[in-house]
């Protein structure tokens, strides 16, 4: 009821949306129609309170009526609440007459499924799921999903293909946050087997992500990262640990166990080869007791040997053995074939400390044909290192000069400067033991030069090779 201006009270006029329920046409609101939860999943997501999504465009009480359907915004305010929650405007739509439903509740499972290590499962679903998506922005999204549980078993030539059809759409649409996503993917493939480019994919999926308003975190702790294991690789140690020390601040309480797992395994990485085992040991276990909770078996294979590395630099070879078994044992059984040439090179390490020569041979062998295959170019050069040291303990010269001048070759094409100066150390040792002290200290110079171009001047380096060859 209302009042009048002669104080009478009529009865009001039914609003239209109820007129229109009353004969049962429902009126269609104005805006954009949107898929349920699209909003409220991405201000969760994007940690971002009400107020905030609306900041500067709408209000709170907007937002949440927006959220709850009773709403639809018009584009340009989609568009604002787009930007603030780091998603495409896709993100948010809903299919044409809802028939991928069963597309989109598959992509959330599919997401789901990854997110706790259900990798095999997660691959059948993605593959059933690319015969029922209707929409490009579906396709790219399982496409990403799908290469990144392919890439999380070590199966790089699989998910590479995928992860860049992924960046093709995202990029096509300009999705920022996820075209950085797979830049951070494809660059976690390029360290992974050794190819050139994985720094520069990281750093420029970083400096997108970085340009977005708020900057998602979740992204950038994840990049941070993965650049961080890059530099490992590169065994630029100090840059790594920092890089790693960053990605868990960035993250803040919104790193999830997983991601906070695998930084402890590359943080404990970095301390090893940084020469401080303790801190390396202490980040190992953490990683390792991290992914016996989350029942990760793949990045268990891989923290295992990392661990099994460590208590080999300190000596503990019979607790090294135990957790470097287990490592080739978790690799085989989840069928991981990118990074499993490392563990095989990890037990010819064990082996030869043990004096177990035959078993160091077999396991270097293994791990130079599996890198062949995967064209794990670095690798094959270590796997060659490792049988030259085993023929130096058999004192069969021929095939260590062999093995050593593979390597060294591998090494020159790959440009790996800190794996070409520890190679030519090595057979340095190698050839200085056998008596052969010239040799030994014409390598010996090249690893010199390798790390500090310029230091020996040729007029005085020709001779002190004079004084080593009258001694």
């Amino acid at each position: 009821m209302v009042k009048t201006g002669g104080g009478r009270r009529v009865r009001a006029r039914p609003a239209e949306g109820v007129v229109a329920a009353a004969t049962g046409r429902r009126r269609r609101l104005p805006g954009i129609t949107l898929r349920p939860g699209a909003v409220k999943q991405a201000r969760q997501e994007a940690g971002l309170s009400l107020a905030k999504v609306g900041a500067g465009h709408v209000t709170a009480p907007a937002i949440f009526l927006i959220e709850t359907g009773r709403t639809r915004p018009s584009l340009p305010t989609l568009e604002h609440i787009a930007r603030r929650t780091g998603k495409p405007v896709d993100f948010f739509l809903a299919d044409p007459g809802g028939v991928t439903d069963e597309t989109q509740a598959g992509l959330l499972e599919l997401e789901a499924m990854i997110g706790e290590g259900r990798l095999l499962e997660s691959i059948s679903l993605g593959e059933r799921l690319l015969g029922l998506a209707t929409s490009a922005h579906r396709l790219g999204r399982i496409r990403f999903f799908l290469g990144q549980a392919h890439h999380q078993l070590g199966h790089a030539e699989r998910a590479l293909p995928l992860l860049r059809d992924a960046h093709q759409h995202f990029e096509a649409v300009d999705d920022p946050i996820m075209l950085a996503e797979c830049l951070g993917w494809e660059a976690s493939i390029a360290y992974m087997t050794q190819t050139p480019g994985a720094k520069e994919l990281a750093e420029r999926g970083l400096a997108i992500c970085r340009g977005l308003k708020p900057v998602p975190q979740s992204t950038e702790s994840r990049l941070l990262s993965i650049l961080a294991t890059i530099h490992v690789a590169n065994s630029e140690w100090e840059p790594a640990i920092k890089l790693y020390e960053e990605a868990i601040e960035v993250a803040g309480s919104l790193y999830d166990l997983r991601r906070l797992a695998v930084t402890y395994s590359g943080l404990s990485l970095a301390y090893r080869e940084a020469g401080q085992v303790e801190a390396a040991a202490r980040f190992a276990s953490r990683a390792i007791t991290l992914l016996e909770v989350l029942r990760d078996r793949v990045s268990l294979a891989r923290a295992e040997n990392n661990l099994g590395l460590i208590l080999l630099a300190q000596g503990n070879r019979v607790t090294a053995r135990e957790h470097l078994d287990r490592s080739l044992e978790l690799a085989q059984e989840t069928d991981l074939e990118v990074g499993r040439s490392h563990v095989l090179l990890s037990l010819c390490e064990l082996s030869l400390q043990e004096g177990n020569l035959e078993g160091a041979r077999q396991m270097a062998e293994q791990a130079l044909q599996l890198s062949e295959r995967l064209h794990e170019a670095a690798n094959v050069a270590e796997a060659h290192i490792w049988l030259g040291r085993v023929a130096a303990e058999l004192e069969d010269d021929d095939i260590v000069d062999r093995e050593f001048d593979v390597a060294i070759r591998g090494l020159t094409e790959l440009g790996s400067t800190e794996r070409l100066l520890r190679c030519h150390g090595i057979y340095a040792e190698i050839l200085e033991k056998r008596g052969n002290l010239p040799e030994a200290y014409a390598h010996m110079k090249k690893a010199l030069t390798a790390s500090r171009p310029g230091l020996l001047a040729d007029d005085e380096t020709d001779q002190d090779e004079e004084r080593v060859s009258s001694a």
